[in-house]
């Protein structure tokens, strides 16, 4: 017992030190640090006064029409009034809450579909991978702005729920792919000897072994999720009770201020980057310890 906690030990330690001497991993660890930092420091800066930044409700009476960035107000006001920072605070709040869950639950869905379906093989393989292959075919957009339309409402709740049921596909495939090389393997043939159950096998044996593909395309993942609900938002089918970048950005584009007013256009847009980008370089480097390919001899 001791020797195998000590293994496991060894293990983490030495994929502690490859994070650690991975560039791609440190810097895009530091963007998402900056923008946990916002979404912490939200709740704060709008309880210095909610009646003026409240992203929602809050004006400042004494500001008539948008202007620019000031003490007051550093990134400037929108068009009637509305502090643009607090909203782009609160933006990031959406931005990880939605981003981060969306990626979680479909890689648990996929993770867990693409196990069964490499381990059982058979009818549950062929079953799993058609169902992969339709929801493949469905248009995550449209599909998102039928679905609001169908319920009467816009929640980010629901996008929350298609984006999962959506994304995880892919995940499955790999996973599948990853599962139908290791169930082959002589551990596994040696668990199974031993009378190990299928339920134990896949979840002592193959999950660990998987987890590392697992976490890259959970971080590509959230990225997508944050790109397509900045895009619906943008649309205008975002949940208008909570204020996000791509709704900013949509806000600007109808009121008439792209070109008038930088101040209010260019931020939302640089932090929706920065943030997919953060994810996309944690990717990259998460990539390059799981693909021997990649690795630097």
């Amino acid at each position: 017992m001791k020797k195998i906690e000590n293994k496991k030990a060894s293990q983490i330690r030495q994929i502690w030190a490859l994070v650690r001497k991975s560039t791609f991993i440190k810097l895009g660890v530091s963007i998402m640090i900056l923008f946990g930092i916002m979404a912490v420091f939200s709740p704060i800066w709008i309880h210095i006064n909610p009646e003026v930044y409240d992203p929602i409700i809050g004006a400042d009476p004494n500001v008539h029409g948008s202007v620019g960035p000031s003490l007051q107000h550093p990134l400037g006001t929108d068009d009637i009034g509305k502090d643009l920072f607090s909203q782009l605070l609160r933006g990031s709040q959406v931005a990880f809450m939605l981003g981060m869950m969306v990626s979680v639950f479909s890689t648990i869905i996929g993770a867990a579909i693409g196990l069964i379906a490499g381990y059982y093989g058979k009818i549950w393989d062929t079953l799993l991978m058609r169902l992969a292959d339709i929801i493949l075919t469905l248009p995550r957009l449209p599909l998102l702005i039928v679905i609001s339309g169908i319920f009467g409402t816009q929640s980010n709740w629901i996008i929350l729920l298609i984006l999962s049921l959506t994304f995880w596909p892919i995940i499955s495939r790999v996973i599948r792919a990853q599962t139908l090389s290791l169930r082959e393997r002589p551990f596994i043939e040696s668990a199974r000897v031993s009378g190990v159950g299928n339920t134990r096998i896949i979840v002592k044996h193959l999950a660990p072994n998987v987890l590392p593909i697992a976490f890259y395309y959970l971080t590509v993942t959230v990225t997508g999720a944050i790109l397509v609900e900045a895009g619906l938002s943008f649309l205008g089918f975002g949940d208008p009770s909570n204020m996000s970048w791509g709704m900013m950005l949509q806000w600007c584009f109808v009121k008439g201020y792209v070109f008038k007013a930088p101040y209010w256009m260019i931020p939302p847009g640089l932090c929706i980057s920065l943030l997919a980008f953060s994810f996309y370089l944690i990717g990259v480097g998460l990539e390059e310890m799981v693909n021997p390919r990649l690795k630097k001899r």
